[in-house]
This record gives C-alpha cells, sequence and structure tokens, in this order.
C-alpha cells in the first residue's frame, strides 16, 4: 500500500438540529440532536481513515485552550507533535435541517495560523514518497495557503501526488477564488471536487463537461473526481476515459463531512493500487453508509473491502 497523508484543517464541530423553520431573532428554538465532535475537512478524513483501519499520517496545528488538547486526544500519537498556536481552537457550530443540508456558522480561531513549518514539522517527505497526501481546508488555512508554491515544490521534491479539494470559500467562489484554485491544480495530480464548485470552477453547467475541462489544466494524466451527492460520482482518469459510479439509497440523516469521507476511502483504495471503478464504488459506498447513520458508522475494514471488490 502506498503511504497516505493529509494536510488541512482540523478543527471543533458542534452540531445541533434538525431546525426549520429558520429561527427568528430573539427566540429559542429546541432541537432534538446534537453532537460535539471533531470536524475539518482534515479531521472528517483522517476519522474515516482511522475507523476504515487505514495506515497515514496528518499534519494539523492546535489552538492553546481545552478544545485544542481535546483535539490532540482525538488523534493519539499522530498528534504529538502537531504545534499550538496561540489563539482558541477555531469552532463551527452546524445546524441541519430535516432535508439532510446544513448551515454553519465558523470562528477564525487557530486555523488562519497553520503554516509550512507546521507541516515539515509533522511529515517525512522521504516516508510518504510515491504516496498521495490531500491538501484541503485551502481557504481557511491563510498562512499555508500563501505557502502553497513552496508545498508543491517540497512534494514534487519527494515524489508525492497531491490531491486538492479546497472546500468552500467563506466568501463565495468570486473570480479571485477560481483563480486561485485554478493555479493549485494546475501542481495536483489529483482534484476532488463536488459538482458545484466544479462547474463554477469550469464556468460549465455539464458536469462531465467540467471535469475534462479542469483536468486539461493540471499535470499530465491526472485524475479528477465530481462527488455528486444522491447521484453517486464521476471521475476521469489517466486514459480520459469517464467512470461514473451510483449511490445506494439511503435514508440522509447527517451529510456535513460526507465529501471527506469519500475522499478518504477513495484515496485509501487508491494508494492500495485498484482500478479507478473500484476506487468510486467502495468512496460512494462508505460516504453513503456514513451520512445514514447516527453516531456515525463507516462500516469498518470489512465493510470497506467488500465495497472494494464489489462489482463496479
Amino acid at each position: 500500500m502506498r503511504p497516505l497523508a493529509v494536510i488541512g484543517n482540523v478543527n471543533v464541530d458542534l452540531i445541533v438540529g434538525p431546525v426549520a423553520p429558520w429561527p427568528k431573532a430573539g427566540t429559542e428554538t429546541v432541537v432534538d440532536h446534537d453532537d460535539l465532535r471533531v470536524g475539518g475537512q482534515a479531521g472528517n478524513t483522517a476519522l474515516a481513515w482511522q475507523a476504515l483501519g487505514i495506515d497515514f499520517e496528518i499534519a494539523a496545528n492546535l489552538g492553546d485552550d481545552q478544545f485544542g488538547r481535546w483535539l490532540r486526544e482525538a488523534f493519539g500519537g499522530r498528534a504529538a507533535r502537531w504545534p499550538v498556536h496561540t489563539e482558541g481552537t477555531t469552532l463551527s457550530v452546524g445546524m441541519t435541517h430535516p432535508d439532510g443540508e446544513r448551515t454553519f456558522f465558523t470562528t477564525r480561531g487557530h486555523l488562519p495560523r497553520f503554516n509550512l513549518d507546521d507541516v515539515l514539522s509533522v511529515l517525512d517527505g522521504k516516508r510518504l514518497s510515491g504516496g498521495y497526501a490531500l491538501l484541503c481546508g485551502s481557504f481557511l488555512t491563510d498562512d499555508l495557503t500563501r505557502q502553497y508554491d513552496a508545498f508543491f515544490d517540497w512534494a514534487e521534491a519527494h515524489r508525492i501526488a497531491v490531491a486538492l479539494d479546497t472546500g468552500w470559500p467563506m466568501d463565495g467562489w468570486t473570480a479571485q477564488n477560481c483563480a486561485a484554485a485554478r493555479a493549485w491544480l494546475s501542481r495536483c495530480e489529483l482534484a476532488l471536487f463536488n459538482e458545484v464548485e466544479t462547474t463554477t470552477l469550469a464556468g460549465l453547467k455539464d458536469p462531465t463537461d467540467a471535469a475534462r475541462k479542469i483536468r486539461d489544466g493540471m499535470k499530465k494524466a491526472a485524475t479528477v473526481v465530481v462527488k455528486r451527492g444522491p447521484e453517486g460520482a464521476i471521475a476521469i482518469g489517466p486514459d480520459g476515459q469517464i467512470i461514473d459510479a451510483t449511490a445506494p439509497r439511503v435514508n440522509v440523516v447527517d451529510t456535513i463531512g460526507a465529501g471527506d469521507v469519500f475522499n478518504g476511502a477513495f484515496l485509501a483504495a487508491l494508494a492500495r493500487e485498484h482500478a479507478l471503478a473500484r476506487c468510486l464504488a467502495a468512496a460512494v459506498q462508505v460516504a453513503s453508509r456514513a451520512i445514514s447513520t447516527l453516531p456515525r458508522d463507516y462500516g469498518g475494514p470489512i465493510f470497506f473491502e467488500e465495497a472494494i471488490h464489489e462489482r463496479a
């Protein structure tokens, strides 16, 4: 198996809901469910890898407070060298809605201070050589994002293939944010975006056409994956062929982090050098299980193996 790493945002999520209709100012709403848990794109991917029995490394930073210490405990030895910054821990309050969608309120906290020195203090380039590194949370990790060129240089020097999932920009997909994402993608081997992000970046309505356009701006023989929620996912691999995976019908409970769970399962299967169709199918199956269970259940290593080897 090729080595795996994730670099990006780990923070605290407080999930409450469902909420409907939206509360009026000055009122109080009682909800049926609350969940305080590890969150952030990098955190969600890492939790999926842990649950699936995948070996991996994770580079992140921490805030200097009780929440920061709690996050370190959640990842044990993998977080032993995470740098601590003086800011408080970033907190996201997520309100779920009856249709499975959600609304987030996020504090800036410690994430903007995550930087390249933090990454290199945790990750060993030689040990990750020949593997995959998922880079995520781009619009939250201000200091690291400004150093992306140096990060890509480091990854290339160690023959580490970079997969990018920027997450949703706080100020939306402005022309500036789109241009930045395209520039980062030009140095990546894999793109892992949802359908809206893909079509917005490409300026095209059809997700397949949009994926092809994005791939044209990436490294040679790159892979582009488009996550389509209940419609499953599509991918264009190094050979340029379109791969499609359908999603099972499930009772959606909580979609928060679904794309991050998908990323984790997809890259884990890819690191085992399975065919693209099997990687895509396994990722859809694991993500579908995760969003339909409460408390969240990823299925574990046995379910993951079965999902990989199902007929694609």
